[in-house]
């Protein structure tokens, strides 16, 4: 990075994106370019693939000339920069993408995040709450407001935004320690009324206001809190909460809790993991159950069996197609196997809310540090073989259970290790998870549509609840409307608009795109095939091989290839949409 005038010229990220260069700071305005360089300052110093740079600067209607025209804004953004004075090797071409270099001078994404990590490893809690409010100090307001992209607004400024709530609760906790109630009621009215369902901020809240002699008002918050968890989402509050309320209605002094070491408050004190990893939070951690998980009795059994097998360490993978519930898998059978982990159960998520995984550096400094007791880790989204290998070492005497698409055979046959590979629900799981998701008495007015909605999700996990979702949120929608809603276009509709994860079409489509372009051929050419015969005739086998380790083809030889049902779907529409894309080109 060049300076301008003696001053280092910066990047802002949080808050409207802008580039300031001593007391100037000038705010871009929306374009692809700029949706092209807060894509690549979302991830310094990483090659960022060009497919996901063509979804951030096109979301899902590239033109036929992409690739030329992401060149073009490449070339662009140079220009912009020659104009303050930064060198064009900012952002380096390289195979497969770009990636730009900025430091804690340069970006103030990676100051923030080197702020919280120093803040960690500080001497005693003041000096970690002056680090942390010194990072919170970066921000400028809501992130890249100023950036198009519906594929950054969706994925990343959440994550973002994740990443600041993280550590205003854990500022929000040393100033409780430290008995600073009154100084910090401000920042916690704001983040409990903003963030209702984020039951910490409540907290701290009541905690505060029943600390400062403001009873009434801290069984007020607690009640206000308690109903609309009730009324919107049919749960109570959490253990946390409900001690607190028990606490005021019996009077008890609630003396300063002194703050645990940041170095064991891993994401709260932590926060510098890549956009969608996470960190275990005070070891040792407690699983939470799935909410109405139901099924995979057997896989459960056997997986609890090894991992928890008294002559050593066991590895397990859970793989599968996407959405087909390997994520929901591994975190019921890590509650119900924590027991049996006194050092604790640990959660390391290997892929960012876009679907790039996480460089395994990244990752390894993110591995939890041996304790007392054994340990539990769970390595969540694998990308491959190639990003597990290295943290295995790191877990030393910990089991160990990845999720991902893949087989992992190579970490099986040098770790040794079972592998659980998942196929759907079976109708009456789907239907049980449905019951537990929507409601028994709703389900069972309408026993025959819900077994269509099941049928019409295919029985994945994913798609189930996402209908489920849009019962929840329209209670006068019935079952059988909305399996027929629903059954038009399957592959469209199943999604929740406010978040990407939640969404079949993006969930398959970021798989899809994983591939390489001959794989990926493949897979449509399969799915266009349906009804006609054997669908794999004429294919190589080494393609359908890799197809298979990719999840998105089941079984292969001595038995046949298949598709999901809804995996084909996606596949037909996606060749659909293409088509008319094509036909509807200017020639």
């Amino acid at each position: 990075m060049s300076r301008h005038g003696g001053s280092t010229i910066r990047f802002q990220l949080l808050g409207p994106l802008s580039i300031a260069h001593g007391p100037e700071t000038v705010v871009l305005k929306p374009s692809k370019p700029t949706s092209l360089l807060a894509a690549l300052l979302l991830h310094p110093n990483t090659v960022v693939s060009t497919a996901y740079l063509l979804r951030a600067v096109w979301d899902e209607e590239p033109p036929a000339t992409a690739r030329a025209a992401l060149q073009t804004c490449v070339l662009r953004l140079r220009r912009l920069f020659a104009k303050y004075g930064i060198s064009a090797t900012t952002i380096e071409a390289v195979p497969g993408g770009y990636r730009m270099h900025c430091d804690t001078d340069t970006l103030d994404l990676v100051q923030f995040r080197t702020l919280a990590a120093r803040a960690g490893a500080a001497a005693g809690p003041g000096e970690e709450l002056y680090r942390l409010r010194e990072a919170l100090s970066l921000w400028q307001g809501q992130p890249l407001a100023n950036v198009a992209s519906r594929l950054l607004q969706d994925d990343a400024v959440p994550a973002l935004e994740q990443e600041r709530l993280r550590v205003l609760e854990r500022v929000c906790d040393l100033e409780l320690a430290a008995g600073n109630c009154h100084q910090v009621l401000v920042d916690l009215y704001e983040s409990a009324r903003r963030h209702p369902v984020r039951e910490r901020f409540t907290e701290q809240l009541v905690e505060a206001l029943y600390r400062t002699g403001r009873q009434a008002e801290a069984l007020a918050e607690y009640r206000t809190v308690r109903d609309r968890l009730r009324d919107e989402l049919g749960i109570d509050p959490g253990p946390g909460l409900r001690r607190l309320e028990l606490a005021i209605l019996r009077a008890e002094e609630l003396a300063p809790a002194p703050p645990e070491p940041a170095r064991t408050a891993g994401a709260t004190a932590v926060p510098a993991l890549p956009s969608g990893a996470s960190a275990p939070a005070r070891p040792p951690r407690a699983a939470p159950p799935v909410p109405a998980f139901t099924g995979r009795e057997s896989d459960r059994r056997a997986m609890a069996a090894r991992l928890t097998a008294p002559d050593g360490p066991r590895l397990v993978v859970v793989s599968g197609a996407p959405g087909i519930g390997k994520s929901a898998l591994a975190r019921q059978t890590a509650h119900e196997v924590q027991e049996s982990f006194p050092g604790g159960v640990f959660t390391l998520r290997l892929a960012r809310p876009d679907g790039t995984p996480v460089a395994v550096e990244e990752a390894a400094r993110l591995m939890p540090e041996p304790a007392a007791g054994r340990r539990l880790v769970v390595l969540d989204g694998a990308a491959g073989a190639w990003q597990v290998l290295p943290l295995l070492s790191a877990a030393e005497d910990a089991a160990v259970l990845v999720t991902s698409r893949r087989q992992l055979a190579a970490v099986v046959a040098t770790h040794g290790g079972a592998v659980h590979r998942l196929d759907v629900l079976r109708s009456a799981e789907a239907y049980a998870l449905l019951a537990g998701l929507v409601g028994a008495e709703r389900v069972a007015a309408e026993p025959a549509a819900t077994r269509e909605l099941a049928a019409v999700c295919g029985h994945f996990p994913l798609a189930l609840r996402i209908a489920a979702g849009r019962l929840l949120t329209r209670p006068g929608l019935s079952v059988a409307a909305c399996a027929a809603w629903l059954a038009e276009d399957p592959t469209a509709r199943l999604a929740l608009a406010e978040d990407a994860g939640l969404s079949v079409p993006q969930v398959l489509g970021r798989a899809l795109d994983a591939l390489a372009p001959g794989l990926r051929e493949a897979f449509l050419r399969l799915g266009a095939r349906a009804g006609a015969g054997d669908p794999t005739a004429g294919e190589d086998e080494s393609v359908l091989e890799q197809l298979v380790e990719a999840g998105l083809l089941e079984d292969g030889p001595p038995g046949p290839y298949r598709m999901h049902e809804l995996l084909r779907s996606y596949a037909r529409r996606r060749v659909r949409t293409h088509e008319t894309t094509a036909a509807a080109a200017p020639r």
